[in-house]
């Protein structure tokens, strides 16, 4: 439905069009891949408000062509010191929206160090688009249906009416939508690093103090007190405290590619075991979609997703079996596991033999908490980015999203995190509720090598099926081979069996959502297999992929956007 973008200098690929076109506008300006990266992920704080706000998190990795290496920007913040499940004892779930569902903004801090360490441009050169952007863009008519549908929920708290709803009237499409607030904060990181590039003439140092002027003073003070005014937790400690770091990824090699993901805070491991398990099996001979491949395909998924919600959390405070998870031994263990007949169990396997801790004393066994609400959960952005060096820019940015209600700070005009629902407040689980702990999000950058060259960095919207739908498209590139937009465009296919990591944590068993482009003797043949089937219109997948890279065989830069969620996708 749409062209391949190809390129020599750089492609930008986002959720709208004003990020893409901030992060070309830095490419065209001489910077490289993480500088149009940043640009745009700001940007997209400001335009794409209905699934992604300034104080939100955006999990991030890049591929540094200098060094030829893979890193992560964590990109979440953790939980206010002072959050613990007795909060939230009796609803049974942690709040989804509001006050006391904010997890520490991370989305300045990630940017910060990704521009500081891997970019080449100043804080300010690279907030200038999002700052002209708040002080105004036209009105588009997805943002304008989803301010419209969530107009009762948002206006239950006072300074997301005033910022959001000032008049009386929603901005038609084409009429200018204005955050004065939003952006009088933005000038304020970029007024501290001018007056610190001035007196130091030291570009990581003014950054810095940019960054700063969100975490402490009169912004953080604002933040806190408008938050704990409203019934939250997070303090003005909480802010000073907070600092993101740079890690090391998670990998696995597939058929000549090494993909990584993120560390196990995030669900991104869940694609690594995936494509672990699927290696011992012939996807090309069962044929692209076939019966026999959607059934392997997401019976492996189902593998992966029950240890994904047995044993991830943060690290910092679970201990987490991750070399035994990602063993090819283990993998081959578990393949065993896949049969003929969909199964509607939630099979967590025991890791620990391939590895070195020891099992602890009681296993977590995964579970739905609480009474489901029925609410949508929230949602996401993705942006790609890849530039004549061959440097990749990953990054998923979410929360402070208007669906369900967004929290906006006071007169700061900053939309707060959503992430603390992601938590579970079973004891045991190694994910429960800490105070100072990061959430398993499930916003999970992907870059990809192949033979040690950069070949593609992909992202997409959808919770727990954001590696999903990644996975479908990463198959349908290495062992298909197919054409980069005609791989985001194939039928789509999403398993509903893992546990949910919004509102209840609640599962479907064996429920597969399946674009109604999937043959229906394929659909009868999968229905025989014990699956449910929820089919889908033909671009029905509540998904939108964003893609670009390096093609293997030329060299010459690509890109791709779904048509599904309307993402956007330019280079040159």
């Amino acid at each position: 439905m749409r062209p391949e973008i190809l390129g020599t200098h750089g492609i930008v690929a986002a959720g709208r069009h004003y990020a893409v076109a901030a992060g070309l506008q830095m490419l065209e300006r001489g910077g490289n891949a993480v500088d149009a990266g940043v640009a745009a992920v700001f940007a997209a704080a400001v335009v794409e408000i209905s699934h992604f706000g300034f104080g939100g998190e955006a999990p991030t990795m890049i591929y540094d062509a200098r060094t030829t290496r893979v890193v992560v920007i964590n990109g979440q913040g953790p939980a206010p010191k002072a959050a613990t499940p007795a909060l939230f004892a009796a609803k049974g779930k942690v709040d989804g929206n509001g006050p006391l569902a904010a997890t520490v903004p991370a989305v300045v801090d990630a940017m910060a160090l990704a521009l500081e360490q891997y970019g080449t441009m100043r804080l300010g050169e690279v907030m200038a688009p999002a700052i002209a952007l708040a002080d105004g863009f036209p009105m588009y008519e997805f943002l304008r249906n989803v301010l419209v549908r969530e107009r009762a929920a948002s206006e239950a708290y006072e300074w997301t009416a005033r910022t959001y709803y000032p008049e009386a009237d929603i901005p038609a499409v084409g009429e200018m939508f204005r955050q004065p607030n939003l952006a009088r904060t933005m000038r304020a990181l970029v007024a501290a690093e001018s007056a610190a590039w001035t007196a130091t003439g030291d570009r990581a140092a003014a950054i810095r103090a940019g960054r700063d002027a969100f975490y402490t003073g009169d912004i953080a003070r604002r933040m806190a007190e408008a938050t704990r005014a409203a019934g939250g937790v997070l303090s003005e400690d909480d802010l000073a405290a907070f600092r993101g770091r740079v890690e090391a990824p998670a990998t696995t090699s597939f058929h000549g590619y090494d993909v990584y993901k993120a560390g196990v805070w995030n669900q991104g491991p869940v694609l690594l075991q995936t494509l672990n398990l699927l290696e011992g099996f012939d996807l090309a001979g069962m044929g692209h979609n076939s019966a026999d491949y959607i059934h392997t395909v997401h019976e492996a998924i189902k593998l992966a997703y029950a240890d994904r919600n047995a044993y991830y959390g943060d690290p910092d405070f679970a201990r987490v079996p991750v070399t035994g998870l990602l063993s090819k031994a283990y993998a081959a263990e578990r393949r065993g596991l896949i049969g003929a007949a969909a199964s509607a169990e939630h099979r967590v396997g025991d890791p620990y033999p391939h590895d070195p801790l020891p099992p602890p004393a009681r296993r977590y066994v995964p579970a739905a908490q609480g009474v489901p609400s029925g609410r949508e959960p929230g949602d996401t952005t993705g942006i790609s980015v890849v530039d004549a060096a061959g440097n990749l820019f990953s990054s998923t940015p979410s929360s402070g999203w208007l669906l369900g209600g967004a929290f906006i700070a006071g007169d700061t005009g900053v939309p707060m995190s959503n992430r603390m629902q992601i938590f579970d407040l079973d004891p045991l689980s190694p994910n429960v509720l800490v105070g100072g702990k990061r959430p398993r999000t499930t916003l999970t950058p992907t870059i990809v090598l192949k033979d040690g060259v950069p070949f593609l960095s992909v992202n997409t919207p959808g919770g727990d099926s954001q590696d999903q739908q990644i996975l479908n498209v990463l198959l349908n590139l290495m062992v298909f081979d197919l054409p980069l937009q005609a791989a985001i465009e194939r039928p789509r296919v999403n398993s509903l069996h893992p546990f949910s990591s919004f509102d209840d944590h609640r599962s479907e068993p064996n429920v597969l959502e399946v674009e109604d482009r999937v043959p229906p003797a394929v659909r009868e043949a999968l229905t025989a297999r014990g699956h449910l089937l929820r089919v889908l219109g033909p671009y029905g997948m509540s998904t939108g992929i964003t893609a670009v890279g390096v093609h293997p065989a030329t060299g010459v830069l690509r890109g791709g956007a779904d048509v599904r969620r309307e993402r956007y996708v330019m280079g040159w």
